[in-house]
């Protein structure tokens, strides 16, 4: 922030919020280039860079256009563009077309290795010209197609004089493949199309590797954003009704909302009352009745009869859609590894520009000639290209990731790894995450008409505990009774008449801890009592846990009794009855205090607490939304993974260390030799292959560290 901003600081109300898409944010450095360069614009009030989007939110005064941004973000060396549309809208364009290049370029590296062989074996004269010639036809449309992402970045940048890790790299390129066309034309002994071609797959493989992984990062919004209604159905003044898109709807129109539509928008329950499956706010997995005067939100399910809601909010202002706003600024790059990444990105290319000039003037001094001084500077920065460093950590990655797979969890964020392994703190949500998510009743204590009577009420009714009772109660061969006029009433219940009797299944007249139903039939009333199983192994699970020094509590929408009764259980601390934005403040809190908490939920109501808190896990029965928003998903009914994730992490993070260890070595060893002449460009390419081998073959150990 400049320092007019700090003395006198704009009013809220004076300042406006813009989001730019910057596709060639490529490192740590680019991120801290781009926020301090903003910053430092007049007018600008804060720049915060979401790397995983490859986006920049700005906030500003309402006299600075988005027009000038854009300019400052050019001069800075970043194409950039203002986002009009849906801002938490998802583009896997670049994550495509960098997939196609690194076919382009192992299509190319292959064929130019088979020609090189025969060189490499001997062959002289017009065989060795011929195979030149074939190659540098192979290898020129290669470069100029797989190289674009490279070139293009250091173009932008060197325009506007400045320079990225794209700049040598693309200068490494261009002159082994200009060098290499020089030797064919003039009959040379040596050519290094394959050296060159070669750097460009192994780069375009860890940045396709990259873009991938942050597009599953956001894929989350998109299927939040999904929970809203397409459409609805709005009445004027008339009564007259029709339908709308969503995107249409605003505040003050008369929506109505029939049995088993989804809202579009957030509103005020004005005429009628329904229950409404409201979890992704609550995680409560029991529907909420929803009458005159209530406040209802976009996305829930009516469940009931229909109902006329006023609008308040629509599109983006709803709370679905501010959860996604949550999820899209919690989810940044937390590594620190990317720090290290943004100090060394700073020396990187000034570094290797200066070693490789160094080396041809000096070399021109020792009276080597330009073609041989040429020759060495090529191989300098050929040799110097960081692919080992930048494969330390995705080589450790995959693999691991690849083990926990076998166990039955799949790990999605590149760098969630690292974190779990500083988790000290792990909170779990309640319905689903610790429990199977799935009430079962029990009617073990039902005579034969209760149980008659109960499959007749249940089975006409949407009601997810009613579905509970009647799927149990065929399994059991129950018939049932021949119940007459029935009716249900939204979030009361179903009632009917045997015969002359009446009966239903209704909602207990007094709140008990437990989920329960109360059947009647004529005065007699049995209570039907539900269980939401504990996962077989969460103690066990939670064992493991407290053994890597971690401490568990639970994090719950639910009300407190049944919260309460499973921690004392489980023997864990808890916490209930919290919103998103509450989960989202104990978070934050604990981040503030120096912990690092691992979050386990499975509600769409926990998808900011899953991208906010430092690694998140989410099981495999979980919300689209909340799987999306996790670093990871396990599988199956065991709870055992969590614990599992922790200690493979830790392991990996030492592979991980091992692996930048031997990368520094590797530059202590080779540049030397580059620099004395020792080492020519193919020989620099095969060095910068063979160090990355060796970290990915360090890497596969992790294969075993599941076991």
């Amino acid at each position: 922030m400049n320092a007019s901003a700090a003395i006198d600081p704009v009013p809220l109300s004076a300042l406006a919020d813009s989001r730019f898409t910057v596709p060639g944010m490529r490192c740590a450095g680019c991120i801290a280039k781009i926020e301090r360069g903003l910053s430092e614009l007049d007018g600008v009030e804060v720049a915060r860079v979401n790397f995983s989007a490859k986006r920049v939110a700005v906030r500003h005064v309402a006299s600075l256009s988005t027009r000038d941004v854009v300019e400052a973000l050019a001069h800075l060396g970043f194409e950039a563009q203002a986002v009009v549309d849906n801002p938490l809208a998802q583009d896997d364009r670049e994550a495509k077309a960098l997939l196609r290049a690194l076919a382009v370029a192992g299509f190319g590296m292959m064929n130019i290795m088979l020609l090189s062989v025969s060189v490499w074996s001997g062959a002289g004269g017009v065989t060795r010209e011929l195979f030149h010639w074939l190659s540098a036809l192979i290898a020129i449309p290669v470069i100029a197609y797989a190289g674009r992402p490279f070139f293009a970045s250091a173009a932008m940048a060197l325009r506007y004089r400045r320079t990225n890790m794209d700049v040598p790299i693309s200068i490494g390129v261009l002159l082994a493949t200009g060098l290499s066309f020089y030797e064919t034309l003039t009959g040379g002994a040596h050519a290094y199309f394959d050296g060159a071609v070669m750097l460009l797959f192994f780069l375009l493989a860890g940045r396709a590797l990259d873009a991938t992984m942050r597009n599953k990062t956001r894929a989350g919004i998109g299927a939040l954003l999904s929970r809203m209604g397409k459409s609805a159905t709005v009445l004027d003044a008339s009564g007259t009704s029709r339908v709308i898109a969503a995107e249409e709807i605003e505040p003050g129109m008369l929506m109505l909302v029939a049995a088993g539509e989804a809202l579009a928008a957030d509103g005020v329950v004005e005429d009628g009352s329904t229950a409404l499956d409201n979890a992704m706010l609550t995680g409560e997995s029991t529907p909420q009745v929803a009458e005159e005067g209530d406040t209802v939100y976009a996305g829930a399910i009516n469940l009931g009869s229909a109902v006329r809601v006023r609008v308040t909010a629509a599109a983006s202002d709803t709370a679905l859609a501010e959860i996604a706003r949550l999820m899209d600024e919690a989810g940044q790059s937390r590594s620190s590894y990317v720090r290290i990444a943004d100090r060394a990105s700073r020396l990187y290319a000034p570094a290797v520009h200066t070693l490789a000039l160094l080396a041809f003037v000096g070399w021109m001094i020792a009276g080597a000639g330009w073609h041989h001084a040429l020759v060495i500077a090529i191989a300098v920065l050929i040799i110097t290209c960081p692919c080992a460093m930048g494969l330390a950590v995705p080589a450790a990655q995959v693999v691991a990731s690849g083990a926990l797979a076998r166990h039955g969890l799949l790990v999605k964020d590149g760098s969630a790894l690292e974190r779990l392994a500083e988790v000290d703190v792990a909170l779990f949500d309640k319905t689903g995450t610790l429990t199977l998510g799935e009430p079962v009743p029990q009617l073990g204590h039902l005579s034969a008409q209760q149980a008659s009577v109960a499959l007749a009420l249940a089975r006409t009714s949407r009601h997810p505990l009613s579905r509970g009772i009647a799927q149990a109660l065929v399994e059991q061969g129950v018939a049932a009774a021949s119940v007459e006029r029935v009716r249900e009433h939204p979030g009361k219940g179903v009632t009917g008449w045997l015969d002359d009797v009446p009966v239903s299944l209704e909602r207990p007249a007094t709140t008990s801890a437990a989920l329960s139903t109360s059947l009647r039939i004529g005065t007699d009333a049995v209570t039907i009592a539900y269980s939401d199983p504990i996962r077989d192994d969460a103690g066990p699970a939670l064992r493991a846990l407290e053994a890597e020094g971690i401490q568990a509590s639970i994090l719950s929408g639910d009300r407190a009794a049944p919260v309460a009764a499973m921690a004392g259980e489980l023997g864990i601390g808890w916490q209930a009855e919290l919103l998103p934005d509450a989960k989202l403040k104990l978070l934050e809190d604990l981040k503030a205090s120096g912990h690092y908490p691992l979050m386990v939920g499975d509600g769409i109501n926990d998808g900011p607490a899953l991208a906010a808190a430092h690694a998140s896990i989410a099981p495999g029965s979980a919300s689209d939304a909340s799987q999306q928003a996790a670093d990871a998903v396990f599988l199956g009914r065991s709870l055992m993974p969590v614990a599992l994730a922790v200690r493979v992490a830790r392991r990996t993070m030492v592979i991980v260390r091992q692996n930048f260890a031997f990368a520094v070595l590797y530059n202590i060893l080779a540049v030397p030799l580059a620099l004395a002449g020792m080492v020519t460009p193919l020989i620099a390419a095969v060095a910068m292959s063979l160090s990355s081998l060796v970290v990915v073959g360090n890497s596969l150990r992790l294969a075993r560290a599941a076991r």
